[in-house]
């Protein structure tokens, strides 16, 4: 082209559209080669370039969390001291004051425990579906939190500290390992039917780091909005009018590298696109066989079950087409009555349980059923966590349970977990972590290890400290690992 030659509208987007193409090459043969080289090399490792610090176990992770601090001794933890002495005063602390006032006499669980799967492990009747995946599950007995409130007691859980304003373990995993395909996010949070859990937002945020790594909201009851091309608008002009968005919108990043925020908000802008293609498929629910939907129950008469069971089935589609991380959440925020929206049961745990059970059981155990006939556990990580246990006692004039970070349960299955494994235990009552006290941070430790990520090397500089996940602590329980 000489310099008086004249660059016609079809000459500029036939360019732009040749150059784009050429960037999106280059970056998806960058990717590839970049893991390529460090995989496994803790020396050339980047963030986000989807590589390792070593090999990994697991390369996708689906966090199942119930809120409202789900009872050990009544679901996991079977406790046969506590039926023996139901009715007595707990030894040694007959006088016990706790969250929410003075505590009563010893409570055992309303239901039995029965052998479950090939080991015979003991798990509560309230969970017959859940009972037949026990011998692939490590569980974590010993679990303790530093706080008793829900609030801070959620984010801690899903951050690694109880105040807000640090990333998630999700918002961690996608600046570490960086995505799995370009059309959907690469890490989603999955609220309840009921709503958010406590703190909200605050549980997937991406606190410090860069803003891209906040987990998109989806559900199956939440549909994306504004996803259609607008009429009058044919699908020729669009894809024109992206290509000169993503040459302009590239240009004028590039002249701001520092502003992290806008590279976010133009990323979000172009995901948006993609996903007005990916987004639809991936929510059509209906494309799934009858069978699939009755295994996971989404045609239950129980709206809140049904419900659930649609988020399960939504998040198996998600991590089979390339999303890194998927928080799943069965129950929601506290509500003025007890126990209605959550796991929280301080005066009627039975009439409590028996409504939250049911919802969780069936659905989560048809998930990782579908997980595992796909051939996804072997390198997906399953995680069930809650904020913290509940007391072994009743509440004083109540037939329920007050918070007790002092001992729980949390388990995780799938890629590198050794099957029918337990690490610590709490004591005769269900009231302290006895053998092995367990912190989030060593969990979140023995999580990182699994995604081939170095936990201590895992950082990100901000107010003069190098930040990590797990904090100053953490320790890989190796017990656990296949």
């Amino acid at each position: 082209m000489t310099p008086h030659s004249f660059l016609s509208r079809r000459d500029f987007f036939g360019n732009v559209s040749t150059g784009l193409m050429g960037v999106g090459l280059a970056h998806l043969l960058g990717r590839e080669a970049a893991g390529a080289l460090s995989n496994g090399s803790p020396s050339t490792w980047r963030p986000g370039s989807g590589s390792s610090h070593f090999p990994a176990k697991a390369k996708r992770v689906l966090q199942i969390f119930c809120p409202g601090a789900a009872s050990h001794m009544d679901l996991w933890e079977h406790k046969p001291m506590l039926e023996k002495m139901d009715g007595k005063p707990m030894p040694g602390e007959e006088n016990l004051v706790s969250f929410q006032g003075k505590n009563g006499s010893l409570m055992r669980s309303p239901w039995p425990f029965v052998p479950a799967g090939q080991s015979g492990r003991m798990i509560s009747s309230m969970l017959p579906h859940m009972g037949r995946h026990v011998d692939d599950i490590a569980f974590f007995h010993g679990m303790t939190s530093k706080t008793n409130t829900h609030g801070p007691g959620c984010v801690f859980m899903n951050t690694g500290h109880p105040t807000e304003g640090f990333p998630s373990a999700g918002a961690w995993t996608s600046y570490a390992l960086g995505n799995l395909t370009d059309n959907l996010p690469t890490y989603v949070a999955i609220p309840d039917i009921r709503g958010e859990p406590p703190n909200g937002k605050a549980n997937w945020s991406n606190g410090f780091l860069p803003a891209k790594h906040q987990a998109i909201v989806m559900a199956a009851h939440q549909p994306i909005r504004n996803l259609e091309r607008p009429q009058g608008i044919s699908a020729t002009e669009e894809l024109g009018t992206r290509e000169l968005l993503g040459f302009l919108n590239e240009r004028h990043a590039a002249d701001r590298a520092a502003e992290s925020d806008l590279r976010a908000r133009i990323g979000a802008y172009e995901l948006a696109a993609k996903m007005q293609l990916s987004a639809p498929e991936v929510g059509n629910l209906d494309s799934e066989p009858e069978h699939l939907h009755r295994l996971y129950g989404t045609d239950s008469p129980n709206e809140l079950k049904a419900g659930y069971a649609r988020n399960c089935l939504l998040a198996r589609r998600l991590l089979e087409r390339g999303v890194r991380c998927v928080n799943l959440y069965c129950a929601s925020r506290a509500s003025g009555v007890d126990g209605l929206l959550n796991w929280d049961a301080h005066k009627t745990l039975k009439a409590d349980y028996e409504r939250h059970c049911p919802v969780f059981d069936q659905p989560t155990a048809a998930l990782l059923s579908d997980l595992k006939q796909r051939g996804m556990m072997e390198d997906t990580l399953i995680l069930w966590t809650t904020e913290f246990g509940r007391m072994p006692t009743r509440q004083e004039g109540t037939a329920g349970r007050d918070h007790n970070p002092d001992g729980f349960t949390l388990w995780m299955m799938g890629a590198g977990v050794k099957g029918g494994s337990s690490y610590g235990a709490t004591d005769d009552f269900g009231r302290r972590a006895e053998q092995n006290p367990t912190t989030i941070w060593e969990f979140y430790a023995t999580v990182l290890h699994l995604l081939g990520l170095d936990f201590e090397r895992l950082s990100w500089y901000h107010n003069g400290l190098d930040r990590r996940l797990t904090d100053v602590h953490g320790r890989v329980i190796r017990s656990v690992l296949a």
